[in-house]
């Protein structure tokens, strides 16, 4: 079959899990290290809570093949001003997920290159160079970032499955010394909160939906990357990190800047352990890329919905949203800008507290869109309550905020609506 410059089935796959396995993974151990067992029953609330939203999603995608994606099943169940206000946050929270990304991944960096952390813009003005490197990729077309995604996807995999094999080891030499269950009492609290940390981990299962004009097949490939995706991923986290939480000692995990690399020294090799570095920069890198992506797709998506301003939607010879990629490119930069200054460190830092509870909100729209089109409703109903659910885990200030960020494009929205009428 002719190559037709769209994504198949290994790069929509590579997509979905390039884009959930990123920066997070690499730091997240030491968070949930605290919560002793309750980190393993979140992170089986939040995998079961994903395949849950991937099915309705599948489904939707399905009903609906041209609505185009999540945003556009909100349009069609709820009309074009809720799809733009859903639409918008969850635009926002891509920008701001590739400002975060961009950072982490010079902040792993410099621990190889010292440099790259002197001076109080230099962190700054390297993960602007990357945010634009990774521009520059995209521009040359889907297939350039759909082939560098699967490169980088099989790589960044490679420290998850040591890890595996570390733990298998333990287990079956009998040298394993795992948290008792009683060392931190297993509550609803505190499995609540640590599957709030575990979801932002998984946020992105969504990626093959918003970027389904740019995949080969849609209504089979879409829904195979999907699930698929979301489920190898959630098997390798909850494997990954809970061995990391539960081998290493709590006070370790829990104080390790690095717990892969803390992990890997302890059990294995210390001088292994320095790759670790190397893989979570490269893990960044691949994820910036699907985002870098999507920000774009999202985008011209809206404008061929008439969510904005038709510029948007102008293609090139590849089908790459040129302008749309610029633009989102630059606002991402501003962000990373936010980043570098120490005035706006604290505002940045709450921002991007606004990503996972940003996404809910396309979640729970989706969910609330399949029921009222009678699609999957019974998977529908289970998915919104855990997106409320989730979205009380991450509390009432962040996904409070994220209606303020809904509000700051009213006046993008009535502009675009006066231009429609003239």
């Amino acid at each position: 079959m002719k190559n037709d410059g769209r994504l198949g089935l290994v790069a929509a796959m590579a997509l979905v899990v390039g884009n959930m396995i990123g920066s997070g993974v690499f730091l997240l151990p030491a968070s949930l290290a605290p919560f002793g067992w309750n980190a393993v029953a979140g992170w089986v609330m939040t995998t079961a809570g994903a395949m849950v939203l991937a099915y309705v999603l599948v489904g939707m995608t399905r009903a609906l093949p041209e609505a185009g994606g999540p945003p556009g099943f909100v349009t069609t169940a709820f009309g074009p001003t809720a799809g733009f206000f859903v639409s918008w946050i969850y635009l926002v929270s891509i920008w701001t997920t590739v400002a975060t990304i961009a950072v982490a991944a010079v902040s792993y960096l410099s621990n190889m290159i010292p440099a790259l952390s002197a001076g109080a813009f230099r962190p700054a003005l390297a993960a602007l160079a990357l945010v634009w490197l990774l521009a520059l990729l995209n521009l040359r077309g889907v297939r350039a970032a759909g082939g560098f995604q699967i490169v980088t996807v099989v790589i960044k995999i490679i420290p998850l499955v040591v890890v595996i094999v570390i733990a298998a080891a333990l287990f079956a030499s009998g040298e394993a010394r795992v948290t008792p269950v009683d060392a931190v009492p297993v509550t609803p609290g505190s499995v609540n909160a640590a599957a709030t940390l575990t979801l932002w981990a998984l946020v992105g299962f969504e990626s093959a939906s918003i970027a389904a004009t740019r995949v080969r097949n849609p209504e089979v490939n879409i829904a195979r990357a999907t699930l698929w995706g979301t489920a190898l991923t959630g098997v390798l986290y909850l494997l990954v990190c809970s061995a990391i939480a539960l081998l290493l000692p709590m006070d370790v995990a829990a104080a390790s800047p690095a717990p892969f690399a803390t992990f890997v020294a302890r059990f294995w090799n210390p001088g292994a352990a320095a790759l670790v570095t190397a893989f979570a920069v490269i893990s960044c890198v691949g994820a910036l890329n699907g985002w870098t992506l999507l920000q774009a797709e999202m985008s011209r998506d809206m404008a061929e919905r008439r969510l904005l301003p038709q510029w948007f939607a102008v293609t090139d010879a590849r089908g790459t949203p040129r302008r749309a990629l610029l633009v989102s490119t630059f606002i991402a930069t501003l962000f990373v800008a936010m980043n570098g200054s120490r005035s706006m460190q604290a505002l940045f830092e709450y921002l991007l507290l606004l990503s996972t509870s940003a996404t809910l909100w396309l979640y729970l729209a989706c969910a609330m869109a399949a029921w009222r089109l009678r699609v999957c409703r019974a998977l529908a109903a289970l998915g919104g309550v855990y997106a409320l659910w989730a979205l009380w885990g991450a509390g009432i200030g962040a996904s409070g905020l994220s209606f303020i960020l809904m509000a700051l494009g009213l006046p993008i929205w009535l502009w675009t609506r006066r231009t429609e009428r003239r």
